[in-house]
Formats: structure tokens, sequence, C-alpha cells
């Protein structure tokens, strides 16, 4: 059987958790979008996994581990995280799969990443500063673009080098006024990086039509969440790439028809971080309660999350859009302590009530939540495995959540571990 998981929010929604968790039943894990710009954490026992390229299935021994070539890959953090894992007796070199059609960010691509978002003022994006739109940006202009193929011809990708980085150095300074860069360097890191990663490069999209042939289970891994697609979400406050599960064909190679099950990740509250639309966003004492009770910081950056009320608008436009089966519902002991809860069933925007979710930036920024209210719980969940043995308000809050986004949550997450999972 195979599954694809995904994030039906801002990003953040413990996807890394459920991957780990359903991958100890599938062959193969697939991470198929994104960049370093990801932060998928993974809880075993007393230890603490930050993954931010390697797929969430990285944990588990006997998984294979595929980088598709929907992502855009940064080769230090790539090497970083082989040699974390190694440092923890976890070994990725007979297992690790890299597409050879990944595009590689590159230093000059952390380098515009920052000059532009300074550039911009308080009307900058929010961006990681990884690197990861305009390693996308040159994918699609296709001139100055490096794959990890061209890692196999050093001689010809270090005259590709001097092209590249002279074309970025007339940009940088004529647009920023910025110090040039140079070549050589970047030629030498990327010497260093081929030696590390040429043994796990390779064509995967042949690889995994032919493990799905010959009846492997895969799971396919998406980064950040359903509203930071590109196509799809609060644009220009998205992510480079399409996030959601309508990414998953071209990021892999592999059709949508091909997999079983759809399955969508939410947290049971909301979160963004970074600039852009939040029409439940609180910013007062019960935002910063959400954010010190379920550490809303970010994995990859550290910032603090914005925090707020769960958009059942918003979750039930990603789970239509993405054809979402189920949904894993994260963090519900966080709002343990919250004497009510509310729920946006729907949006008031220009006098009219609207329930299917506007992407459309300008649009959602007039919207005002409608709120349904559910009383809260002081009950520590932390230990709670069953349903039917949570208090009767967390019970009740889920199945009102259930009801308002039209799909069935059929995992709830009471804490970080594997085990503090609950399954319906």
């Amino acid at each position: 059987m195979n599954h694809c998981v995904v994030g039906l929010q801002w990003g953040d929604e413990g996807k890394g958790k459920v991957v780990d968790i359903i991958a100890e039943q599938c062959d193969i894990v697939v991470r198929y979008s994104g960049g370093a710009n990801a932060g998928h954490t993974v809880v075993v026992g007393d230890s603490k996994f930050a993954l931010h390229l390697l797929p969430s299935g990285s944990i588990r021994p006997d998984t294979i581990c595929v980088i598709a070539n929907g992502v855009v890959a940064d080769p230090e953090v790539l090497v970083n995280g082989i040699e974390q894992l190694a440092r923890k007796n976890i070994s990725m070199d007979s297992r690790l799969l890299i597409s050879e059609n990944v595009h590689v960010v590159l230093d000059y691509h952390k380098k515009e990443d920052q000059l532009r978002e300074e550039s911009l003022g308080k009307s900058k994006l929010g961006t990681t500063i990884r690197g990861i739109g305009p390693c996308y940006a040159d994918k699609v202009g296709r001139s100055y673009a490096v794959r990890m193929a061209d890692l196999r011809d050093l001689n010809k990708l270090k005259a590709r080098l001097e092209i590249i980085v002279e074309y970025k150095n007339k940009v940088f300074g004529a647009v920023y006024g910025a110090e040039p860069m140079k070549a050589d360097e970047i030629f030498e890191k990327c010497k260093s990086y081929a030696d590390r990663l040429l043994p796990f490069i390779t064509d995967t999209t042949e690889y995994l039509h032919k493990a799905i042939t010959n009846g492997k289970s895969v799971l396919f891994e998406g980064a950040q969440g359903s509203l930071l697609d590109l196509d799809h979400g609060t644009f220009p406050f998205v992510t480079s790439s399409n996030s959601s599960s309508l990414g998953m064909p071209a990021g892999s190679g592999v059709p949508s028809r091909l997999v079983d099950k759809f399955i969508g990740v939410v947290k049971a509250y909301s979160t963004r971080v970074g600039a852009g639309p939040f029409p439940t966003e609180q910013e007062n004492e019960t935002g910063q309660y959400i954010r010190d009770k379920g550490h809303e910081y970010g994995t990859t950056t550290g910032r603090p999350r914005r925090c707020g009320w769960f958009d059942a608008v918003a979750v039930s436009y990603a789970a239509t859009i993405g054809a979402i089966d189920s949904i894993a519902m994260m963090h519900l002991d966080t709002l343990a302590g919250l004497k009510e809860l509310k729920i946006c069933r729907a949006y008031k925007i220009n006098g009219q009530e609207k329930t299917f979710f506007p992407a459309n930036t300008e649009i959602l920024l007039q919207a005002t939540p409608i709120y349904e209210t559910a009383p809260g719980w002081d009950e520590d969940l932390s230990k709670v495995n069953d349903f039917h043995d949570l208090p009767a308000n967390a019970q009740n809050y889920v199945c009102q959540i259930e009801e308002l986004i039209r799909t069935p949550i059929t995992a709830i997450g009471v804490g970080p571990k594997r085990s503090q999972t609950i399954f319906r």
C-alpha cells in the first residue's frame, strides 16, 4: 500500500512524527518537494532528531530513503544530516537515493535570498534565507541551474560555475551593491560534496516505478504545508514549490493514482511563520499560551511562530484540493488549560459568509472569522492512548472539527513521542 503524507496548514503540523510512524509499515520513504527550509522533528525515546532534507523515515534503519527530483538540496545541509545520523549509529550509506535531477542550492542562492529580503524592508516575505526561492528560480530559468548530475563531471561544473558566478556578481553588484563572490571557493565546496554524495545519485524515477511494480510499499512525504503551495496557497507569502499533495506526481515522477491513501496532518490549532494573512491569529495572551505550551518555535530558524485558533475553512480547502482521505491531528495536548476554545467555521467577507477558502491574499486580508466555541479541559492528555479515555470536552472538540472539515480524524497526537499517538 502506498501513502502520501502532507501538511494541511502553513507547515509545522507534525508531519515528521506521522511519517516516522507510518514508515514502520513501508519499504521506501520519498521526500518530493521543498528544501532545507523544512524542519521535520522525530522523537525516539529520549533522542530528538531534526531533519531538514533527509526523509523522516531515515530514523528507521531498514527503510530506503529517496530524495526525489522536486527537491532543491543544499549539499552542505545534506552531508551534515548524513553525518549527524552516523554519529548516532544510524547509517544512510546503503539506503539513500538522491535524484540526479535534484537542483543544488549553492552559496549564491543564499546570498541572493538574503539581499532580496533585506531590500524589501517591511514588505519582506519572511523567507528562511536558505536559498530555496532563488534555486527554484534558476531551475525555471534553466540557464544558470546546477543539478546533482553535474557533480559527476567536475571539469564541466567548474567552467559552468565561472559563468554563473560572473553573472550573479554583476546582478548583485548592480542591484544591491554587494561584494563579489568567488567561483573557485564555491567550486572547492562542490568538490567536497561530490566526494560524499556521488554514491547516492541515481535515477530515482526509474527506481520508484520498479519498486512499485515489484510490490514495495512507498510513503511520499511532503514538506511545508498546503497553504504555502506556490499555486494554491496565500501567494506571495508561500514557498517556491507545490507543497500540497498536488506536487507529488511532478516532484517524484509517480502518478497520484498509484497512491492508495492521502493523509493530511494538522495541529489542533493554527500556526504560521513569517509574513502573510492569518485570519484566526491571536496576538494576545491566548496566542502566547499556545506558543509556550506547544513550544512553537521554528525547527529550522528558531523563530517564534504566530499562533491562533483552528481554521476549519483553511483546512477543509487544503483537504479538498489534496484529495485527503484521513487526517492526523497533532498537539491536542497543547490546548489543555484553556477554558474555552474557538473553531473558525466560516469567514465574513464584504458582508457575505464564505466557507471556501479564498487563496487570494487581498481577499483573505478582509476576512473576519466566524467562530464556533467549545468548552476546554484541564486534564493532562500525554498518557492517554485510547480516544474514549480522553476528557469528554477533548473528544467533543475533535468531533466538532471533524464535522466541519468533512474528513475523518483517524490519529491524534498527545505528545512528541511515537507512543503518544491515539489511533481511531
